[in-house]
């Protein structure tokens, strides 16, 4: 079944806050290859002017993805999750995320479509500081395998 085209536009209410730790952040970078000394030494950050460690850039995709399971889990979009497969991943920075940091994401259905018999999702991510200024977004599309025929 086709997923709803009513819920484009729908807004998530905003995540608790998620502090970013500096070995948090150490361990991303291993694990995706990342060796610049940015994200691993506090004085490699401060010499180009970042206050601690900062994240590599796909880092947000562990809080924005985790944040758009409210969109999967809402029971009203009827998303079937055990058919789903990550389509693509974007992100826009106004600046890197770094240690310390306690942020927010708002998730927001940008578009619903279907192809194929496969539905598609587009879910914007807005992430924001304690401060409440806005650090990234990003946007994450999901597709919905069709079911096989019998």
């Amino acid at each position: 079944m086709a997923l709803d085209q009513t819920f484009v536009g729908r807004t998530y209410p905003p995540t608790a806050p998620y502090e970013v730790g500096r070995e948090k952040i150490r361990e991303f970078a291993e694990a995706v290859g990342e060796t610049n000394p940015a994200y691993t030494d506090t004085e490699a950050a401060k010499a180009l002017g970042h206050p601690d460690v900062i994240a590599p850039p796909t880092f947000a995709f562990s809080i924005t993805y985790k944040a758009a399971g409210q969109v999967v889990e809402d029971p009203q979009l009827g998303l079937d999750y055990s058919r789903v497969v990550h389509g693509d991943q974007k992100f826009a920075y106004v600046r890197p995320l770094r240690a310390g940091d306690r942020l927010t994401v708002t998730s927001t259905i940008e578009a619903v479509k279907s192809m194929a018999g496969n539905d598609i999702l587009d879910i914007r991510g807005e992430v924001h500081d304690e401060a409440g200024e806005h650090v990234v977004t990003a946007w994450t599309k999901l597709v919905a395998r069709a079911a096989e025929e019998a």
